[in-house]
């Protein structure tokens, strides 16, 4: 059975919205596609693996992304050479800030990121928080549920991962949420984003195999529990 390597960023900091479910969405529709999957999880001081199929990673406090911050910049190049040679990757909230340029907090620090998308962030006052749905054009209807207070615009290199029609997305202001440069993806879908979104999550598969074997060839059904899940979340109120 072919193998995919899974990278799960800096778990143990990044985790507190409960974006372990990406990874454990992951693992079950890579099986169902007929592939082996072996998840690495990577923490501060632990070095990335010499293989790598898939990275993701989600969200944290602000003391933890300054701790992941210092440990990324060493990683930097060997995660823009995986970028630029279309390694698929999902970063979730605070890793999506850290994949940008930088991420300036509420009180006025700034951390600087590695620059995969190109993005800049900003710690607001007001939290946004609440069930959110994109339209998107390659993955259809894209369910979530935002929680975070930072105001990120785009620059010219990253496009949105949506269209938002339920929520906020990036900022109060530009109607979109998420960006996305060649298979990197950022989003501030937690939720988790995977088990809801099966369309990307194959998306992430699918990439992970042509780049590794050359083709893909999809062997998972419909996902009848991320149908219900998702219909339930878009009902309920924010």
């Amino acid at each position: 059975m072919n193998e995919l390597v899974i990278v799960s960023l800096y778990p143990r900091d990044m985790n507190i919205y409960g974006d372990r479910g990406n990874v454990l969405a992951l693992e079950r529709r890579a099986r169902a596609h007929g592939f082996e999957p072996r998840v690495v999880e990577v923490n501060p001081g632990d070095p990335l693996p010499e293989r790598i199929d898939i990275v993701v990673g989600g969200g944290g406090q602000d003391s933890g992304q300054g701790r992941v911050a210092v440990d990324l910049a060493l990683k930097q190049h060997r995660i823009q050479r995986l970028a630029d040679e279309g390694a698929p990757m999902l970063m979730v909230c605070g890793l999506y800030q850290l994949f940008g340029h930088r991420f300036v907090t509420h009180t006025g620090d700034e951390l600087v990121g590695i620059g995969v998308l190109d993005v800049e962030t900003r710690g607001g006052d007001e939290r946004m928080i609440g069930n959110i749905v994109l339209d998107t054009e390659e993955f259809g209807e894209v369910i979530g549920y935002e929680n975070h207070s930072g105001h990120t615009t785009l620059g010219p290199g990253s496009r949105p991962l949506g269209r938002v029609t339920q929520g906020a997305g990036n900022n109060p202001d530009d109607g979109v949420e998420g960006a996305r440069t060649g298979n990197v993806i950022g989003s501030y879908l937690h939720g988790s984003l995977l088990p809801k979104n099966p369309a990307i999550t194959d998306f992430l598969i699918a990439e992970a195999a042509k780049r590794r074997y050359g083709s893909f060839e999809p062997r998972a059904g419909v996902d009848e529990t991320a149908l219900r899940a998702r219909e339930s979340a878009k009902r309920r109120p924010r």
